[in-house]
């Protein structure tokens, strides 16, 4: 069994998160609340990030501010808070390794901050391979972030589940060959999506049923 993991939304509750971040930002910016964003920039990274919001702002956008904005509201989160674990990922997590199964993690966030999360949840050490927005050329839905991931795993893509809960993962996953499973946080799939995935689970805990059950094999 090989598994790859997004993390924002997926294995961490950050989404939310990242929400009241962009809306402090934004207010403070002039822009007003701007934690929409997130849902037009989910599994993006973060050169595609800010063409998104350049897009959506023009010239009263300043990258620079935004991230001063961002990052201080995160560090005075976190300074407070650990790292929201989403349901069922400790037991998913134990089952596929207790079934000799490898995972790596595909996420968009830079690795700074991915593996901050990791470790700080605990769960650095299930991953046998960790590729992050900042490793790649292309973000996604460009399928090379799931393709380097299944390299680092030395297996096919075809041979390996992709844990996703955005669409441009999901696509992501689906055009290097994976099979996309989709554990919806703030989008819901759409019928273009439904057709393309393998699954689709209310939390992680019920993907550890599904593969217990052989629902995906």
């Amino acid at each position: 069994m090989n598994v790859v993991f997004d993390m924002d939304g997926l294995m961490f509750d950050t989404e939310r998160i990242a929400v009241m971040a962009w809306d402090y930002a934004g207010e403070r910016m002039g822009l007003g609340k701007a934690g929409y964003m997130v849902l037009k920039t989910l599994g993006t990274n973060a050169a595609k990030t800010d063409q998104i919001w350049r897009a959506e702002f023009g010239f009263r956008y300043r990258r620079e501010e935004l991230q001063r904005y961002t990052r201080e509201f995160q560090e005075e989160y976190y300074a407070n808070h650990r790292v929201p674990v989403k349901k069922g990922l400790y037991v998913l997590l134990e089952y596929i390794r207790q079934e000799g199964g490898r995972m790596a993690v595909a996420s968009s966030t830079p690795r700074r901050k991915v593996e901050g999360y990791l470790r700080d949840a605990g769960v650095y050490e299930y991953f046998s391979a960790i590729v992050c927005g900042d490793m790649v050329q292309y973000s996604k839905p460009d399928p090379q972030i799931y393709e380097e991931a299944c390299r680092l795993l030395r297996v096919e893509p075809g041979e390996a589940y992709a844990l996703e809960d955005s669409r441009n993962g999901l696509l992501s996953a689906y055009r290097a060959g994976c099979r996309p499973v989709m554990v919806p946080d703030l989008w819901q799939p759409d019928e273009e999506i439904l057709q393309i995935i393998a699954g689709r689970f209310d939390d992680l805990e019920q993907v550890k049923t599904a593969f217990e059950w052989g629902e995906l094999d």
